[in-house]
C-alpha cells in the first residue's frame, strides 16, 4: 500500500510540484506537473510508436537489450538519485537499478512463438499472440525503478508502448530512467508522465489504453479499474498485503532471527509482501521477541547516502504519521514495546525499528498492512490457531513457514491462502516465476511468462487441411 497526495486544483500548463527528500523533509527539487488534457497527445503517440514498434520482435529484443546495458552503465546516476527521493540505502537503490536492467534482458527476446492446435478434425489451427497496444503503467513510490520495469519489460516484448507515471513522492529517477532508455528505443515507446491527481485516474480511464498495470493500496486500484472499465481496458491489480510468517515449534530461532527480521524490514518495512505478522508457539515467544528485539535495536538507521546505513527513512510525511498513530493506537490497547515504538527525534521521516508484543488481534497493525518498520510477534497456542488467524485478514498476497522439517513446514504452507507462500525464507521472487494475490491483494499475475502473456491477446487461424 501507499498514501498519496491529496487531489490538486486544476493544474496550469507548465506547473511543476516540489520532490522532498525523505531523509531531510525537505524539498530538493522539481518535477512537471503534467496537465492532464495532455495525455491526449501523449496517448497518441504511443498509439502511432505501437504501429511499428509491434512489428518486428528481434528488433524490439536488439532494442530492449541495448536499453538494458545503458540503464546499467547509468547506475552510479540512478542510484544516488532513487536514494534521495525514496530513501532507502544506496546499496538497495543500486540492487533497484541492477532488478531494472536484469528484467529487460530478461524479457527481450520472450515473445511467443505461434503455437499448433491439433483437436482430431481434418483442420490446422494455430494461435498466434498480438500485442494489445498502449498500456499505462502507474507505479507507487517503494519500489520506484523495480516496479516500472515489471510493467514496461513484458509489455515492451509482447509489442505494446507503455505510458508510464511513477508516484509524485519519487518522480525524477523515474523520468531520468525513461531518459537513458530512450537513446536505445524508438521515440513514443515508452514515455513518463508526472503529476499528482487527477492524472493517474485521467491516465487509466483514457480511451486509447488498452491495458491498465497498477501497483498500491485496495482503495485506489477499485478507481483505478472502475476507470478502466469505461473502455474496458484490461487490468492488473497488485494491491498489497499482509503476509504473515508461521514459525513451527521446531524453528531453531536463532537461525532464522536474521532472515525473519530484514523480511520484515528491508526498505523500512515499505514492501508489499513483507512479513507483516509473525505467529509463535508459545513457548517460543520470548525466544523469538528477543532475537528480533536485539537487532531492532542495533540496526543503523539514517540517512539513504550514508554509507554505513542500514534502515533509512520512511517516504513521506503522510506514511510516518500512518505509522505512529498505529503504534500508538496498539500501544494504548494494551501491546508492549520490546524495541522502538517510537518516530526518531531528527529531521527526516525516520521511525525507530520496533518490535510489538501482546498486540490484540483486532489491533489495525495485526488486521490491515502497516507498510513500515513496526512487527507485532503473537503467540499461539496451537497450530490451527495459526493458520487461521494468518488467513483471517482480507489480503492474501504472501506469507511463509518457517521450521527444521522442510515437508511439515510446506504442509502448513499449502494451507494460507495467499498467491505465493516461502520456507524458510520470504519475500524472493525470481524474474521466471509468477507473482499475483488473491482476496483484496490484486487481480491478474505479473512475473515470468504469466506476465507476458497478460500483455498479449490471442489470435486463432483455421485452414483446412485439403488447403494446406
Amino acid at each position: 500500500m501507499e498514501t498519496r497526495p491529496p487531489a490538486t486544483s486544476p493544474v496550469p500548463v507548465g506547473a511543476r510540484f516540489g520532490v522532498v527528500d525523505p531523509a531531510t523533509g525537505e524539498v530538493f527539487d522539481e518535477a512537471p506537473e503534467q496537465h492532464p488534457d495532455e495525455l491526449d497527445a501523449v496517448v497518441g503517440r504511443a498509439h502511432h510508436a505501437w504501429l511499428s514498434w509491434r512489428a518486428d520482435p528481434p528488433a524490439r529484443a536488439a532494442a530492449m537489450l541495448a536499453a538494458a546495458d545503458a540503464v546499467e552503465a547509468a547506475g552510479d546516476t540512478l542510484a544516488p538519485l532513487l536514494t534521495r527521493e525514496q530513501g532507502k540505502p544506496l546499496a538497495e537503490s543500486y540492487a533497484e537499478v541492477a532488478r531494472t536492467a536484469a528484467r529487460l534482458r530478461h524479457f527481450a527476446d520472450a515473445f511467443p512463438a505461434a503455437e499448433p492446435l491439433r483437436d482430431g478434425r481434418p483442420v490446422r489451427s494455430e494461435i498466434r499472440w498480438r500485442p494489445l497496444g498502449p498500456v499505462a503503467a502507474i507505479v507507487p513510490w517503494n519500489f520506484p525503478l523495480q516496479l516500472a520495469s515489471a510493467k514496461f519489460a513484458p509489455a515492451l516484448a509482447a509489442g505494446n508502448t507503455v505510458v508510464l507515471k511513477p508516484s509524485p513522492y519519487t518522480p525524477l529517477a523515474t523520468r531520468l530512467l525513461a531518459s537513458v532508455m530512450a537513446a536505445a528505443l524508438p521515440e513514443g515507446v515508452l514515455t513518463v508522465v508526472t503529476g499528482r491527481e487527477p492524472l493517474g485516474a485521467r491516465l487509466a480511464a483514457h480511451p486509447g489504453i488498452r491495458h491498465v498495470t497498477f501497483t498500491g493500496s485496495p482503495a485506489t486500484g477499485r478507481a483505478v479499474a472502475r476507470g478502466a472499465a469505461t473502455s474496458l481496458a484490461r487490468v492488473t491489480l497488485e494491491l498489497g498485503g499482509n503476509d504473515a510468517a508461521i514459525l513451527l515449534d521446531d524453528v531453531d530461532v536463532e537461525r532464522v532471527a536474521e532472515r525473519l527480521f530484514w523480511a520484515a524490514f528491508r526498505n523500512c518495512g515499505q514492501v508489499c509482501m513483507a512479513v507483516k505478522r509473525v505467529y509463535v508457539p508459545a513457548r517460543l515467544h520470548h525466544d523469538v521477541v528477543e532475537a528480533l528485539a536485539h537487532r531492532a535495536r542495533t540496526t543503523v538507521v539514517g540517512p539513504g547516502l550514508d554509507p554505513g546505513t542500514e534502515l533509512g527513512p520512511l517516504n513521506n510525511a503522510a506514511q510516518l504519521a500512518r505509522i505512529e498513530r498505529r503504534t500508538a493506537d496498539a500501544l494504548a490497547a494494551g501491546a508492549r514495546a520490546a524495541a522502538g515504538g517510537r518516530r526518531i527525534d531528527r529531521p527526516g521521516y525516520f521511525h525507530a525499528p520496533t518490535i510489538l508484543t501482546g498486540v490484540p488481534a483486532d489491533s489495525a497493525l495485526v488486521t490491515e498492512e502497516q507498510f513500515g518498520p513496526v512487527l507485532p510477534v503473537l503467540a499461539y497456542g496451537h497450530l490451527d490457531e495459526a493458520v487461521e488467524a494468518a488467513n483471517a485478514t482480507g489480503y492474501g498476497l504472501g506469507g511463509s513457514v518457517w521450521g527444521t522439517d522442510p515437508d511439515r513446514a510446506g504442509a502448513v504452507a499449502d494451507r494460507l491462502e495467499c498467491g505465493t507462500a516461502w520456507i524458510n525464507h520470504h519475500a524472493e521472487l525470481s524474474l521466471a516465476q509468477p507473482f499475483s494475490g488473491v482476496k483484496e491483494s490484486g487481480v491478474g499475475v505479473a512475473g515470468g511468462r504469466w506476465g507476458l502473456y497478460g500483455n498479449l491477446r490471442p489470435f486463432v487461424v483455421h485452414c483446412p487441411e485439403e488447403e494446406v
